[in-house]
């Protein structure tokens, strides 16, 4: 069930959605080839609503800011959150348009690639972010991803800014990001070739130069997940705190990036330190890959604090 109108969320996403569609392949397709898949499969998926199901999971009560088709997909998306405990009142169902999907291949090593269609979440504007203004009020973090459009996230970055919520951006896929956004930004989750990308740097610059250029365009923290190898924060005039990755047995890697900006999310709307958030996201980003699908390894709560009392990062 979603939260009761008198609850209020601790956790706001504005949020993409997308049914995935899942092949499994031998390796990366070259250019005209054409490979047969051993697997495929249909599973909820968009990096908004797959981090709000793992914040959801990590015990924050969870809203979401999104657009999606009055279609099966979109059906599909509302049944989801209900069963995670999602509050979905301020989702729009756009009648005559299609909800988002995402292609996905997945190869024998875990790794993959993947091709969004956002659907009807293109439509997702600032007006929506206004809608939603008493919850994003309430809340202690808003968070994003840049599968949305950005008016819509930087109009709920500013009443999250009136409200002094933590604001979260995880900036995937890359693009550009207007100063504005940057500057409304507590906290930036980039990957390493994103944090390069966002900073207008080559593909081989220093990912420490990357952040310290982001840093000083206005981010608050720059938080840089480098995949089995851990992740990096970067805050102006401190030293960088690096965390090891885990080793786990890899079934596919859809989602971890997902698993931990959601992780992260509600371990800092518990009122957790930065430094200790990044922990439980980076435990919980590993746990994730020993399921497959972007769902289907999220860790609850209680797995992850039993990974971190086996074995504290």
């Amino acid at each position: 069930m979603g939260l009761n109108n008198s609850e209020v969320a601790s956790v706001v996403c504005v949020a993409s959605w997308n049914a995935d569609l899942v092949s499994h392949i031998p390796r990366p397709l070259g250019r005209g080839e054409t490979l047969m898949a051993s697997a495929f499969s249909i599973s909820p998926g968009g990096k908004g609503s797959n981090a709000a199901v793992a914040a959801a999971r990590q015990g924050a009560r969870v809203a979401l800011i999104a657009r999606i088709g009055a279609d099966d997909f979109g059906r599909m998306g509302l049944a989801l959150w209900q069963a995670e405990g999602i509050d979905s009142r301020f989702v729009e169902q756009a009648v005559g348009e299609s909800s988002g999907v995402a292609q996905i291949l997945v190869y024998e090593d875990g790794d993959n690639s993947i091709a969004v269609c956002s659907g009807a979440g293109a439509g997702l504007s600032a007006q929506h972010a206004d809608a939603a203004r008493s919850a994003l009020l309430a809340c202690r973090v808003v968070m994003a991803s840049c599968e949305v459009p950005l008016a819509a996230t930087e109009r709920a970055f500013q009443m999250a800014r009136e409200a002094g919520a933590l604001t979260l951006l995880n900036p995937a896929p890359a693009r550009p990001l207007p100063d504005s956004l940057i500057a409304l930004t507590d906290l930036l989750t980039p990957n390493e070739s994103e944090v390069r990308l966002l900073a207008g740097m080559t593909a081989d610059a220093p990912v420490q130069d990357a952040a310290q250029a982001l840093l000083a365009r206005g981010a608050a923290a720059v938080l840089v997940t480098l995949g089995a190898e851990g992740c990096v924060l970067y805050r102006a005039g401190q030293a960088p705190v690096s965390l090891s990755g885990r080793r786990m047995a890899v079934a596919d890697t859809i989602g971890a990036g997902d698993t931990f900006t959601g992780a992260l999310a509600a371990a800092l709307a518990r009122g957790e330190a930065l430094t200790d958030a990044m922990v439980c996201a980076n435990a919980a980003a590993a746990l994730s890959v020993t399921g497959k699908g972007a769902i289907g390894g999220m860790p609850d709560l209680p797995k992850v604090r039993a990974l971190l009392a086996q074995s504290p990062a």
